[in-house]
């Protein structure tokens, strides 16, 4: 069947396969970036780095994404042949990546080697909308379901991995994955298909229209503001500071298995709904709100969480919570953007909610080094809360 790009014929015939070998290369970008993710925090707390500097290096991560996701949004609209190169050249920094980590154990090749890791993240903007075009825009929630489901699910499998491997062979052992990963993913990426047609009238794009089209956009800041908030969230806790409150509780990397698993099972489930369910703006608006209150009142009760279960419990309702914020965030921008603007909307949509796991976890770790552990998780509540005020206020606008 031959799908057809918004308003812009296609060029090539997307079929079961091409689907196969798109979404094995998007399990690998996501599995070489997270199977150390889980333990990494115990990692550098392992090499005697300070709350401060661990901080420092899990908010490193959103750096390079601040830097590029943008320009390269921008790029891939304007030179079209380079998308598929870059997201090759993502796999490139992965593969680097894992080798520091392996070979290295300083602050300065530690943090260079998350900041590689980010540059991998970074091209995530060509494969979201790469994948876009495989779907008529019709069809565009549910590629963006897809998307976030083939996220959260190689995410799951590489923290289940990982615990298995952290547990039994060593905390090392998951980075020697990674790098397998990045190879693996550097392999299929040469294999995927491009089925977009080249941009029309490519020779007079300027950059600055680009850019001023791309602010223009109406709710295009508001949802990134909104996403920004909820990766800050994230990278606060599950994917920073969680695993240090649980080893604190007397918890080892066997139930840190058990608490990712709970969390990402209900998360990985909500992404997977938006292949089969679609939902009006209004839903959509009522669903996000109700989810940013559950995971604001969650996240205040976990420091009073003192056993497996109950850390679980609140971070199984975190997970299913903000698996509806994402998918639904990110489809409703894919819907706001034009054929024209879809790559520089993306990326500007990416690179300023990377902000947010940038200055996440940096807060994160000067809280948890001036007050405590538990004030990083009221902290991220807040935040939380912030966010749902913001919905409040604009809710005639993410409605109509």
């Amino acid at each position: 069947m031959e799908l057809q790009q918004d308003m812009i014929p296609q060029k090539k015939t997307i079929g079961a396969l091409d689907h196969a070998v798109f979404l094995c290369m998007v399990f690998c970008f996501w599995f070489s970036g997270y199977i150390y993710v889980p333990v990494f925090s115990l990692y550098l707390e392992d090499l005697h780095f300070s709350y401060g500097a661990i901080g420092i290096i899990l908010g490193s991560y959103g750096v390079t994404q601040i830097l590029l996701r943008f320009p390269l949004g921008l790029l891939s609209d304007i030179l079209y042949s380079l998308r598929k190169q870059l997201l090759i050249t993502g796999f490139g920094f992965s593969v680097l990546s894992s080798l520091l980590f392996l070979m290295f154990d300083s602050f300065f090749f530690v943090l260079a080697a998350r900041l590689f890791a980010g540059i991998t993240a970074s091209m995530w903007v060509m494969a979201t909308i790469l994948y876009a075009h495989y779907f008529n825009n019709s069809n565009a929630s549910k590629a963006m379901g897809i998307m976030q489901f083939f996220t959260v699910m190689p995410q799951f499998v590489s923290i289940v991995f990982c615990g298995l491997a952290a547990a039994h062979l060593g905390r090392q052992v998951p980075f020697w994955m990674a790098l397998a990963a990045s190879a693996a993913g550097l392999v299929i990426c040469c294999f995927i298909k491009d089925p977009s047609a080249p941009p029309v009238n490519r020779d007079t794009i300027r950059v600055p229209q680009y850019i001023k089209d791309t602010l223009r956009l109406p709710k295009l800041k508001l949802f990134t503001i909104l996403s920004m908030t909820a990766h800050a969230v994230l990278f606060m806790t599950v994917f920073g500071f969680t695993p240090i409150f649980i080893n604190q509780l007397g918890m080892g990397d066997a139930e840190l298995l058990w608490l990712m698993s709970a969390f990402f099972l209900p998360h990985a489930a909500a992404t997977l709904s938006f292949v089969f369910l679609r939902f009006t703006s209004r839903i959509a608006y009522f669903l996000m709100l109700i989810s940013f209150a559950v995971t604001g009142v969650c996240l205040l009760f976990v420091p009073f969480s003192a056993t497996l279960f109950t850390v679980c419990i609140t971070h199984a309702c975190i997970g299913l919570a903000l698996g509806f914020v994402f998918p639904l965030l990110l489809s409703r921008v894919v819907d706001i953007s034009s054929a024209r603007l879809k790559m520089s909307v993306m990326g500007f949509y990416q690179s300023f909610y990377a902000l947010g796991i940038f200055l996440g976890p940096l807060l994160a770790g000067k809280t948890a080094q001036l007050f405590g552990l538990a004030e990083v998780f009221y902290g991220a509540g807040l935040l939380t809360f912030a966010a749902f005020l913001v919905m409040l206020v604009k809710m005639r606008n993410m409605i109509n």
